[in-house]
């Protein structure tokens, strides 16, 4: 592995996980709502777990760093969060493989492992799940936009779609069995995915500013 994805997968991976790390009592809380109340107290694990394994992680080309970090949350993270995250991150190091990565190879692989989440979760959008952030997302990857349009547009629709999970009725998972008493609840696993994505199109944007 070059010096230089060395250095990106060092700057790009801390800040993201910390995030999840310091916004852990709020995703319990989310969690406690509508389902197990352990969502943030599992993705805290994961996340120092990840940090716990990175230098051997950032050691492995970018595909294989993906794939690995996606292992760590599947062995460490309980419920349902640990085998959905980790999916999404093992699909997209699988997908990217040995390859350079750009825009266009990125919505590749993020579209791979959004398309293994619903396998996986037997899931769709419009649903209360994580992948009610994280379809809009992949929208706006796919679209024309680059650069700071493109961190500004997927913060916003990130954003507004976490925040639309809160209208939503739970069909899948623990939240479903509430059925009409989900609603006015935002999903916990959303709300995770938009903090991630808000935090690496932060650090990508800095970095592009430098």
């Amino acid at each position: 592995m070059t010096e230089a994805k060395s250095i990106q997968l060092q700057q790009l991976v801390p800040p993201t996980l910390n995030v999840i790390i310091a916004h852990a009592e709020e995703l319990t809380r989310l969690d406690q709502a509508i389902g197990d109340g352990d969502h943030g107290i599992n993705m805290k694990r994961g996340a120092e777990k990840i940090l716990q394994e990175l230098p051997a992680i950032c050691d492995k080309p970018a595909g294989e760093a993906l794939k690995a970090m996606g292992m760590a949350l599947v062995m460490s993270v309980g419920g349902a969060s640990g085998p959905l995250f980790g999916t999404l991150l093992m699909e997209m190091g699988k997908s990217l493989g040995a390859r350079a990565m750009d825009k266009d190879i990125l919505a590749e692989c993020f579209a791979a492992g959004v398309e293994a989440v619903k396998k996986r979760g037997r899931s769709d959008v419009e649903q209360k799940t994580m992948l009610d952030v994280l379809v809009p997302a992949l929208e706006v990857l796919q679209g024309k936009e680059t650069g700071t349009e493109l961190y500004t547009r997927l913060k916003e629709t990130v954003a507004a779609s976490e925040t639309r999970t809160i209208a939503m009725k739970a069909l899948k998972g623990r939240a479903s069995y509430l059925g009409e008493r989900s609603i006015g609840h935002m999903d916990p696993g959303a709300r995770s995915c938009g903090l991630a994505i808000r935090e690496i199109c932060n650090v990508l944007e800095d970095a592009q500013n430098e």
